[in-house]
């Protein structure tokens, strides 16, 4: 009979047929495995379970969630959603069995982010990533604890980044948020997305289907947010009064400003900055202050707080001709 040759040109080890061959400690626990479990104990300490106690019409009602530890004396991070309308009825429990009272330091709907603090201190803080680095098919674990079991893990791959989550106020969009097939279900809310060394790139906000899970990206923009929620409990940010959506531009258009697209206004708000300054439906925006608009993402990260109640140039096209404009953007109302 012939015998078998390894890949390394030696020969194979005898080995009677039909019984499992048993591997040693160092090959069964292979480098993936490896990767998640250091990734689950250097996190876990730092993701809580929120216990929320919120008013409603009925009465009170309860929920749940996760938090993830950024400062060690009691800041926590976690999704708007799971502490909306919770004031300080919130409970953190943290997995070496210590639980301590928590109130909302400061929330933002428009981004799904809220900080809380707890009554205690000395907490394992996590350490932060940055989620512009990532790359679609790279390891990333999710910390939390759906349907109320503490510290569970669950592990995948950036699926695709760049996407957009709608929130439930005024229609803003989410930017930039990282879609992964890590499993994640109710409860998994405001705990960790992290990457393959233990650095939280998101946090988890949504689940869109089966193997479908969204996180908001940890990047520049989130926290220059969280930064805001700590300092003065909300974020501020400028508003137009519009609603609209990329469209391509007329061919001629295309070739004179060198890009493809610019935003359609769909809708102006009655009595709005816009309203104010002649802005039409079916106007196309083109750029604000000099600086190219292609679609709505663009241009709510120009609309921060340095431009409330600063007048700013506005370049449209409505029928085939340009025209400049100029508004004041108001505050937007939380």
């Amino acid at each position: 009979m012939a015998r078998l040759t390894l890949l390394d040109g030696g020969a194979a080890p005898a080995h009677p047929a039909g019984e499992p061959r048993e591997l040693p400690d160092a090959e069964a626990l292979d480098a993936y495995s490896r990767a998640v479990i250091t990734v689950a104990e250097r996190l876990g300490p730092s993701v809580a379970n929120l216990r929320v106690e919120r008013r409603t019409r009925r009465g009170r009602a309860q929920g749940g969630g996760s938090g993830v530890v950024i400062a060690p004396d009691g800041f926590l991070l976690t999704s708007a959603h799971v502490v909306d309308g919770a004031g300080t009825g919130v409970l953190a429990s943290f997995p070496d069995g210590r639980s301590f009272d928590a109130e909302v330091v400061g929330s933002d709907p428009l981004s799904d982010l809220a900080v809380i603090r707890t009554a205690g201190g000395e907490l394992p803080a996590a350490e932060l990533g940055d989620a512009g680095e990532l790359r679609v098919g790279q390891l990333v674990v999710a910390i939390g604890n759906p349907l109320g079991f503490t510290g569970s893990v669950t592990a995948g791959v950036v699926s695709a980044l760049g996407r957009s989550l709608p929130t439930m106020a005024r229609g803003r969009l989410v930017e930039n948020v990282i879609q992964t097939d890590a499993a994640l279900n109710p409860g998994n809310s405001g705990g960790a997305l992290a990457d393959g060394l233990g650095r939280v790139i998101g946090v988890n906000t949504a689940v869109a289907g089966v193997g479908l899970g969204l996180a908001v990206p940890i990047d520049a923009a989130t926290l220059r947010i969280v930064s805001s929620l700590l300092s003065d409990g909300r974020v501020r940010r400028a508003y137009l009064g519009i609603a609209g959506g990329p469209r391509p531009l007329p061919p001629r258009a295309a070739r004179s400003l060198g890009r493809e697209a610019a935003i359609e206004v769909v809708e102006v708000v009655s009595g709005s900055p816009a309203d104010g300054a002649g802005i039409r439906a079916e106007d196309l925006i083109l750029d604000v202050d000099g600086q190219a608009v292609v679609d709505v993402s663009a241009l709510q990260r120009l609309m921060g707080p340095e431009r409330i109640g600063v007048p700013v140039a506005v370049r449209i096209l409505r029928n085939g001709r340009e025209r400049q404009l100029e508004l004041t953007p108001s505050e937007l109302d939380g």
